[in-house]
């Protein structure tokens, strides 16, 4: 009933809009059928990012990738949260001075307060020690080859693979360079936080290079990880009287989440209630069933180009998963640095 409810919906969207015929939502071709293993990792188009190339190690480091992958695998299958971390880690990075691991660097007596300690990224981002373990394994391998930005986007990618059971596996192109500069600032100004409504998450979007595909897209990422009450009790969202959210839903978050939330006090709750393990298009379903945490959820439905995007990827098998590979890659090429534009460090919290 709610399958055939949304494909009526859907019909009626497009016969008002041509959002059914958008660039990025047709039909993905067959996959790779069932079996052991993972499927063959999506292709993906040449990225913005000038200098950047799928296979970038296989001489000076033939092993990285593999090396990163071994990491993420073990920290995931430990702990299925971590991976939800890396995935948004990567995100909270490209964001902000680009995509160059200037998320990793902690406080020094010169600049005492970097991105990972702003209110974005301060406790909630995770993962940090994955990057750590994987640097150390590649400096004990190829001394001084492989970026810190890379490792972030490498970790994403293999995140994405794990969480999804082999079906979010896509090449990941390389060659980033380390950024030298941090601010806590930078972090509030560019990262869109979920109270942002449709315009607002467009434009932070635009303003990176990414267009409502892709936000539609990149927003599935919510179907893994947790988040803190105050990150929509603050909002409103569990407000009955002028909250959307499924009543439901509300009466389960509100016995969970203080009415004020504190540092002291501030639990965290599942983003996805049905497969919150599992990297998935539940997302989209839970969109449409208004079973979502954020302010910025829910407005994918308040125009007909999103809504009918948010459809597609609910009930159409394996698009999402194909569009995410793209768009993953084409957020991993934000604003980077190549060559002379940066560094490798040898310790990913520090500069050289």
């Amino acid at each position: 009933m709610a399958r055939l409810a949304a494909l009526t919906f859907l019909a009626l969207v497009c016969s008002v809009t041509t959002c059914c015929h958008a660039e990025g939502y047709g039909y993905p071709s067959p996959g790779s059928g069932s079996g052991g293993g993972y499927p063959s990792p999506t292709p993906t188009p040449t990225p913005s990012g000038a200098g950047l190339a799928v296979g970038f190690y296989d001489h000076a480091c033939p092993n990285a990738e593999a090396i990163v992958r071994g990491v993420v695998k073990e920290a995931v299958e430990q702990n299925p949260g971590v991976g939800a971390g890396l995935i948004r880690m990567l995100f909270h990075d490209c964001f902000v001075q680009g995509c160059d691991a200037s998320v990793l660097l902690d406080p020094t007596a010169a600049n005492a307060q970097p991105e990972k300690l702003s209110p974005p990224n301060n406790p909630s981002l995770r993962g940090f020690e994955v990057i750590d373990a994987a640097k150390a394994a590649l400096e004990a391998a190829c001394p001084g080859t492989v970026s810190c930005a890379d490792i972030v986007a490498f970790a994403g990618r293999d995140a994405s693979a794990e969480l999804s059971g082999g079906r979010a596996d896509f090449a990941m192109p390389a060659g980033r360079r380390d950024g030298l500069v941090s601010n806590a600032n930078d972090a509030l100004n560019f990262l869109p936080p979920p109270s942002f409504n449709l315009s607002e998450l467009t434009a932070s979007f635009a303003a990176k290079g990414l267009d409502v595909n892709d936000l539609v897209v990149l927003s599935g990422a919510h179907t893994v990880g947790r988040s803190h009450c105050s990150s929509f009790v603050n909002d409103g969202r569990l407000n009955a009287s002028t909250s959307d959210m499924n009543p439901g839903l509300a009466a389960q978050l509100r016995a969970r989440c203080p009415t004020g939330p504190t540092a002291a006090n501030d639990p965290t709750v599942a983003q996805d209630v049905v497969t919150p393990a599992r990297l998935d298009n539940q997302y989209y379903k839970n969109v449409l069933n208004r079973n979502v945490l954020f302010t910025s959820d829910a407005a994918l439905l308040k125009s007909g180009q999103t809504a009918a995007a948010v459809v597609l990827n609910a009930f159409v098998p394996g698009l999402w998963e194909q569009k995410f590979a793209k768009a993953m890659v084409k957020m991993a090429s934000i604003g980077v640095k190549t060559g002379a534009n940066g560094e490798v460090r040898r310790n990913c919290r520090a500069v050289n």
